[in-house]
């Protein structure tokens, strides 16, 4: 009976590690950055404060550090204690000296196809009209500043502007609510406002300044809102009076201001503010979809660290590279990997208001072929939807410029990794599957070019990462068996606290297990080393004892060669605990049956066992997502036991 239950146990292991390893080829390993991968992680783990601080000697700092990292307010840790600097001095600044400033910064494409671009120095000179502009209304070191803009070049130099003279910014994401976005600027007791106009997207108008009306109601910090003027076809004219077939926005004379006349007349030139490197940078908060936000404090010495050694080791960038991450800059991997990654990287970063299948499913990859991009980064939910139109979209298109291709988000199934590796990098452009957090501020677990790969998993840790998988009482647990995903060293773009909430900030990632940073990840590992994330703690179904990630279950569903993408739920059991609801989407054209809900489970049984026990299944056309591509199994598990659905602004 033992011997049973350690088969069990042991089932996922034997399935995952005996996959296939995708090797690089020499080319890749000739002009990665990371050659050793091996001696590269062992070096690093030896000394791993040695190792940031040699990271950190690629930045520029107005005045050096007397002492590397500082543990003893421990979980309140420091780095480059005594250091200046600031964050979008170096993001820009430092590249004015050099031949980067005639470099193109930013390309942008909406889905209406409009398009601008700005060099280096063009960035340079808008961030510092902007920032002129801020300073003249008094916005001092430390202000909050709220910004809930679409994805276009105004949102990257707000933020520059802010961490440039010492304010700190708070992106909210576009899609929120104004009663999400009003609990964000609250918490934050932020002075200004910077929104747009509208934007389109899927050929409809959201008119963004409505809702930020809405939400500066009853936010009595907020003294001006900031419109940028994004959208051709609204109407523009105060007091709200339209023209002929046009929607109104409305202005406040006394309030509002747009953006173009805010920083009219402002000079090109202006000093960066002398950060601590242990001042913030920016306050970004959580989605809260289940409780009050958290608001996640980022420093301007240690974020910068982290972001660019990790952008240029992951994504193997050489300075030459166009850089395409497809997520919102209202996310962490936004202000990581879409504006301050590639800017302190002094690359070209591409930036697309719209969705990737309009005005045609290949939207995406015709941007890829247009503009030469060298390096995609994106979700698997977006991965999931183009696998759904077919591989005749990307076959349009032949992409050679792609090198590097990146995922993030939540963990991406076997099926999805395989199809993106064999059609849009044509079986030559290495996968890096990331793992890491919004309270990380950059990759934590995630392969380098040089490294061999499977399809699933997140690989090893960063160099300078020490990650394990342990049990509630701190106990590692054995190989190829879930347990609790913990960092148990300390790394310099972490987390500082929660905004005006240290209590929390210690009980949610430092009380959980002694010592060590708790993720709130449910993770194994392989006998190789290689992590395998399964989910959330809340996406892990208890059936009979067993405890089977949500990730598991979906991704056994996706290796049917009719399904497209699942999600699945436990739902209250008798006699098991809890059993299996899924929600699959199949391929266009397959018609549903029992017969294929019957195959379908017996997929499940054959890949993870028994104990995966199905109690049904529903085929839908759409799964409720974020923007960012995460399922949000709780709104599918409230409808099923007909509970209140909660905060729902974050879906698409």
């Amino acid at each position: 009976m033992e011997a049973k239950k350690n088969s069990k146990r042991e089932l996922i292991e034997v399935l995952l590690t005996s996959q296939k390893v995708y090797k690089p080829s020499k080319k890749i390993i000739k002009e990665a950055n990371v050659k050793d991968y091996k001696n590269v992680l062992k070096k690093a783990a030896r000394n791993p404060i040695k190792f940031w601080e040699q990271a950190a000697g690629e930045l520029e700092w107005f005045k050096p550090w007397d002492k590397v990292f500082d543990d003893s307010k421990k979980p309140f840790f420091k780095w480059f204690v005594g250091a200046q600097t600031n964050l979008t001095y170096n993001a820009l600044d430092r590249h004015i000296k050099t031949k980067i400033k005639n470099k193109v910064a930013i390309l942008w494409e909406d889905e209406t196809g409009r398009t601008r671009k700005y060099t280096y120095f063009q960035l340079y000179q808008e961030v510092n009209k902007l920032a002129n502009a801020l300073r003249g209304i008094g916005i001092k070191k430390g202000d909050r500043i709220a910004i809930y803009m679409p994805n276009i070049p105004e949102i990257a130099m707000a933020m520059l502007a802010c961490a440039k003279i010492g304010a700190i910014h708070s992106v909210v994401y576009a899609g929120y609510s104004a009663g999400a976005l009003m609990d964000r600027i609250k918490d934050a007791k932020a002075k200004i406002l910077f929104t747009a106009d509208g934007s389109w997207r899927r050929g409809k108008m959201i008119n963004f300044k409505d809702v930020a009306d809405e939400a500066v109601k009853n936010c009595k910090t907020i003294k001006k809102v900031i419109v940028v003027k994004n959208n051709p076809r609204l109407s523009h004219r105060h007091g709200g009076a339209g023209g002929t077939g046009k929607k109104k926005i409305k202005f406040n004379k006394r309030r509002d201001i747009w953006y173009h006349n805010f920083i009219k007349g402002q000079a090109t030139e202006a000093k960066a503010a002398k950060m601590e490197a242990e001042d913030p940078a920016f306050v970004l908060y959580t989605s809260g979809t289940t409780s009050k936000p958290k608001g996640v404090v980022h420093a301007h010495g240690g974020y910068m660290v982290g972001v660019l050694r990790t952008i240029k080791w992951v994504f193997d960038l050489h300075g030459q590279e166009i850089f395409w991450c497809t997520a919102d800059p209202g996310w962490i991997t936004g202000h990581s990997y879409i504006i301050y990654g590639p800017l302190l990287a002094g690359v070209t970063t591409l930036m697309y208001e719209g969705v990737p299948d309009m005005p045609k499913p290949d939207r995406i990859w015709r941007i890829i072929e247009k503009y030469k991009v060298n390096v995609l980064y994106t979700a698997p939910t977006l991965i999931r939807a183009m696998m759904r139109y077919g591989a005749k979209w990307p076959k349009k298109h032949k992409m050679k410029s792609l090198r590097i291709l990146g995922s993030v988000g939540e963990p991406i199934n076997p099926e999805a990794w395989k199809w993106y590796y064999k059609y849009i990098g044509k079986n030559r452009c290495p996968i890096m599957d990331t793992w890491w957090q919004t309270e990380t501020g950059m990759n934590m677990i995630t392969p380098l070019p040089c490294a061999p790969l499977k399809a699933g998993s997140v690989g090893k840790p960063f160099p300078g990462i020490i990650a394990d998988i342990l049990d509630k009482k701190g106990r590692r647990v054995p190989v190829g068996k879930g347990g609790y995903l913990v960092i148990k060293n300390q790394w310099p773009s972490m987390i500082r606290t929660i905004f005006n909430d240290p209590k929390r900030y210690i009980k949610t990632y430092w009380s959980q297990i002694k010592g060590v940073y708790f993720t709130g990840d449910v993770a194994f590992k392989d006998k190789y080393g290689y992590f395998w994330v399964q989910g959330r703690m809340d996406d892990v179904l208890k059936i009979a004892g067993h405890r089977i990630g949500t990730a598991e279950v979906e991704s056994a569903f996706a290796s049917h060669e009719l399904v497209v993408e699942a999600g699945v739920i436990g739902v209250p059991d008798k006699i098991k605990m809890e059993v299996i609801k899924a929600f699959i989407i199949l391929r266009q054209g397959v018609k549903e049956s029992e017969e294929l809900k019957q195959e379908l489970k017996m997929q499940v049984r054959k890949t993870l066992g028994p104990m995966a026990v199905i109690k049904d299944i529903a085929f839908v056309d759409k799964l409720p997502k974020t923007r960012s591509g995460k399922i949000m199994r709780r709104v599918l598990k409230a409808k099923e036991l007909g509970l209140p659905l909660g905060d729902v602004s974050a879906l698409v």
